[in-house]
């Protein structure tokens, strides 16, 4: 597994030369923010699927000084953010508002009210009153479906860390095995 990683992410000179990081160079520094284990690894695949589902342009920004913070593999973390995309983010949203709806204990098959008619008189109340209805569940049901697919996410690359280390295990004493 780390062969695979090594090969596919940016190395830490290479990064630490960037002139665009310089004011934050020092917290660069970090050995966990770098190394490859199976610990900095799914965390950096855990706060990567996390910040993910972060709307707008700050997915990254939030991974890159959450792994910082907690210090884990920052490139993974980086390139995990990326599962979301203009082709998965209408799905994860409406992911989101399902499981908002679920926690909110609001059934499922009750339709979300109807865009509002907007006249003049009315002013944006009934546009604002839609909106808080069909965002409640949705700002509720983002935070669960990040921490599942965190959670998820970290302990499916524990899992296959640990059964990759074991094949590599098991070839080499079939491999020694041989030999005697």
């Amino acid at each position: 597994m780390r062969k695979f990683f090594q090969e596919r992410l940016p190395g830490r000179e290479g990064v630490l030369q960037n002139r665009w990081l310089k004011p934050i160079r020092h917290w660069l520094h970090h050995p966990n923010l770098w190394h490859l284990n199976r610990r900095s690894v799914a965390g950096g695949v855990a706060l990567g699927l996390f910040c993910g589902l972060i709307p707008g342009p700050f997915q990254m920004l939030a991974a890159a000084f959450l792994a910082m913070w907690l210090r884990v593999n920052l490139p993974v973390a980086l390139v995990t953010t990326l599962y979301t995309n203009p082709f998965t983010i209408v799905p994860l949203y409406l992911l989101a508002h399902r499981i908002g709806l679920l926690v909110l204990g609001v059934s499922v098959q009750t339709p979300v009210a109807d865009f509002p008619q907007l006249n003049w008189k009315d002013g944006f109340e009934p546009f604002w009153q839609w909106l808080l209805a069909l965002g409640e569940p949705v700002l509720i049901g983002l935070p669960v479906l990040a921490i599942g697919i965190a959670f998820i996410g970290y302990f499916a690359v524990r899992f296959a860390w640990r059964l990759a280390v074991q094949w590599k295990w098991y070839q080499r004493t079939k491999r020694h095995a041989g030999r005697y």
